[in-house]
């Protein structure tokens, strides 16, 4: 068999390393979903701000709260109630679990996809970035995706006065869709992973 010819050999060599350096095109990406986190960060603090000025009788905050979540009375919302309080809450809450979400893309994906991030040593290593490969990481967002549609249902529900029973309808089908796409995902990886045991064993 004859053999590449030396300067064949190089270039056959600089292409492959070409392409594989090409992953870091996806650098800015994860740095804009930094600054995404960054706005959810300042969003967060400004609806928990106007919820604690509400609480001390601001009626601006308690206007701005009152517009943000979508509540609606028939009467003329003058001070919180327990349901303007629950839906702020939520709310709050649903950031938390985006921001979570974004960690996971941010750090997993990095990890994944881009470079090794070398923290084993790191005392503050995430437990589930020690075995994150790219079928963990697709099980985690979908995880995440289904705790945060949760989330919106749960708001949904609790403000139904203010909602169709065509969006209520559509936001439980929705939801039923995400919980089935997980399990599928799932289930496919661990098949995936057994046959990949039995083929390893034979």
């Amino acid at each position: 068999m004859n053999k590449p010819h030396p300067m064949q050999a190089a270039s056959l060599r600089t292409l492959p390393n070409f392409i594989f350096a090409s992953r870091w095109l996806q650098l800015p990406l994860y740095l804009g979903l930094i600054v995404a986190q960054c706005v959810y960060v300042f969003h967060f603090w400004v609806e928990l701000v106007h919820l604690v000025e509400a609480v001390f009788g601001d009626p601006t905050a308690l206007g701005k709260l009152v517009s943000s979540i979508g509540y609606k009375s028939d009467v003329e919302v003058t001070a919180l109630n327990e349901t303007i309080i629950m839906l702020v809450v939520l709310a709050l809450i649903d950031v938390v679990m985006i921001s979570n979400l974004l960690i996971m893309v941010i750090v997993g994906g990095y990890e994944t996809f881009v470079s090794r991030l070398n923290l084993q040593d790191h005392p503050d290593q995430p437990e589930w970035l020690s075995h994150v490969n790219a079928s963990v990481l697709k099980v985690k967002l979908a995880t995440a995706i289904i705790g945060i549609s949760s989330i919106h249902l749960l708001k949904t529900f609790i403000n139904a006065a203010n909602y169709t029973d065509k969006v209520l309808m559509w936001q439980t089908l929705i939801h039923i869709a995400f919980l089935f796409s997980a399990l599928a995902i799932a289930l496919a990886d661990r098949l995936m992973a057994h046959q990949g045991k039995a083929s390893k064993d034979h």
